[in-house]
C-alpha cells in the first residue's frame, strides 16, 4: 500500500472523529484532532510533486486549529510572552533572505529597469489601494481594518520568487522586484500607512521607519554581508536557514492566532473573505496592468505574483510593534497562508500552460 493512501486514509478518519467530538461537544479534543487531520494530510500531499507545495500550509493550518481551540499554550510560557519572538524570528528570516541575495539581483536594475519599476509601483499602488477599500467595504473596526492596509502596503514576500519559478516566469525580474520593494519599505510602508491607515489609527512615521529598518534592512544587509564572507563554508548552516525561515513563519502565525483568537471568533470568516479578495485582486490587477503595457507573458505572470504577494511576516512584526499584534495583526496572519494556496495553485496552472516563446 502506498504512503500516500495511509495518509490520506488516516486524514479521513480524524476528521470523521472530529466531526463526532463536535456534534457532542467535546471541544477539548476538537483541536488535537484538527491538528492531526492536517498534518496527516500534509504527509500526503509530501508525496505528490504537484501538491508537495501546499504541505507546509497544512501543517500551519494544523497548528492554528491547535491555537484557536488552545491559545493557552502559545501565549505565554511562565512569566515570558511567546510574542516578544515576533520580532527577532523576522530578523533571522529577513537574514536568510539576505543570504539569498547577490549584488548581481541589484544589477538586474539596469539590465532590465522598466520590468522592475512597473513592478515596483504596480505593488505600492495596487495592494494599498485594494486593502483600503476592502477595509473601508467591510466596515470592520478600526485596528482589524488598519491590518489589512497594513499587509497591502509592505513589500512583496519571498514566497512569490518560488511560485515564479513553479509559474515558469520571470525569475530574475521576481527577486529583483522583491529586493527593491523591500530596500523601499522603510519609506513607502510608513508613508502609505499614514495616508491611508492613518484615519483608522495613529501612524507614528518616523517608528515605523526604524522598526522596518531594523526589522529588515539590517538583517538583510548582514544576510548580504554573510553571503560573500561565510556563505558555502558551512554547508550545513546553508541548509539549515530554509527549515529555520519557515519554523519562524509557523511559530509567528500561532502566536499572532493565539493572541487574537476572540477577535478571529468574531470576525473570522468576513476577514477570511476580505483577505482572499484583497491577495486575489492583487494578482488580477498586476496581471492586467502588465499586459496593458504589452509586457512578454512570463512578465505579467512575475507582475501578478510580485504584487498579490506580501511580506505578511513584516506585516506582523509592524503590527506588534504598534502594539497592536491581537487586532491589526490579525490580515497578515491569515493572508500568510492564503496567499500561499492561492499563489501555488496559480502557479501549478501556469506551470501546465507555458507562455509561448513569441508572447
Amino acid at each position: 500500500m502506498k504512503r500516500s493512501t495511509i495518509f490520506y486514509g488516516a486524514s479521513v478518519i480524524f476528521l470523521i472523529l472530529y466531526g463526532i467530538m463536535a456534534m457532542q461537544a467535546q471541544h477539548a479534543w476538537g483541536g488535537w484532532l484538527l491538528l492531526l487531520f492536517f498534518i496527516s494530510l500534509a504527509l500526503a500531499f509530501r508525496q505528490h510533486v504537484r501538491l508537495k507545495g501546499l504541505s507546509f500550509t497544512l501543517v500551519i493550518m494544523a497548528v492554528v486549529s491547535l491555537a484557536m481551540y488552545h491559545p493557552q499554550y502559545f501565549r505565554s510560557i511562565g512569566d515570558f510572552k511567546l510574542s516578544a519572538m515576533i520580532i527577532p524570528l523576522l530578523q533571522i528570516i529577513m537574514f536568510g533572505m539576505g543570504t539569498e541575495l547577490s549584488l548581481k539581483d541589484f544589477a538586474n536594475v539596469i539590465r532590465m529597469p522598466k520590468g522592475i519599476i512597473v513592478g515596483v509601483v504596480c505593488h505600492y499602488v495596487i495592494m494599498p489601494l485594494v486593502g483600503f477599500a476592502l477595509a473601508s467595504l467591510f466596515n470592520f473596526p478600526a485596528e482589524i481594518a488598519a491590518g489589512i492596509i497594513l499587509v497591502g502596503c509592505c513589500p512583496s514576500g519571498l514566497a512569490s520568487n518560488v511560485m515564479c519559478y513553479l509559474a515558469k516566469a520571470n525569475l530574475a525580474l521576481s527577486v529583483s522586484v522583491t529586493t527593491i520593494s523591500t530596500m523601499l519599505a522603510p519609506f513607502l510602508t510608513p508613508l502609505l500607512m499614514r495616508l491611508l491607515g492613518g484615519s483608522f489609527v495613529a501612524i507614528d512615521f518616523w517608528s515605523m521607519v526604524w522598526d522596518i529598518t531594523k526589522i529588515v534592512i539590517i538583517p538583510v544587509m548582514a544576510g548580504l554581508a554573510f553571503h560573500y564572507l561565510v556563505h558555502g563554508k558551512f554547508k550545513w548552516l546553508d541548509k539549515a536557514m530554509p527549515l529555520v525561515s519557515m519554523a519562524g513563519i509557523a511559530l509567528i502565525i500561532i502566536v499572532i492566532t493565539a493572541a487574537g483568537r476572540d477577535n478571529l471568533l468574531k470576525v473570522g470568516a468576513l476577514l477570511l473573505v476580505a483577505t482572499i479578495l484583497h491577495n486575489v485582486l492583487g494578482y488580477f490587477f498586476g496581471y492586467w496592468s502588465a499586459r496593458l503595457l504589452r509586457f512578454h507573458e512570463r512578465d505579467c505572470r512575475t507582475i501578478a505574483l510580485e504584487v498579490g504577494m506580501q511580506n505578511a511576516g513584516l506585516a506582523s512584526g509592524l503590527a506588534m510593534a504598534m502594539g497592536k499584534l491581537a487586532t491589526a495583526g490579525l490580515a497578515p496572519a491569515i493572508f500568510g497562508p492564503v496567499m500561499n494556496i492561492t499563489g501555488s495553485t496559480l502557479a501549478s496552472w501556469w506551470h501546465n500552460h507555458p507562455p509561448d516563446k513569441s508572447s
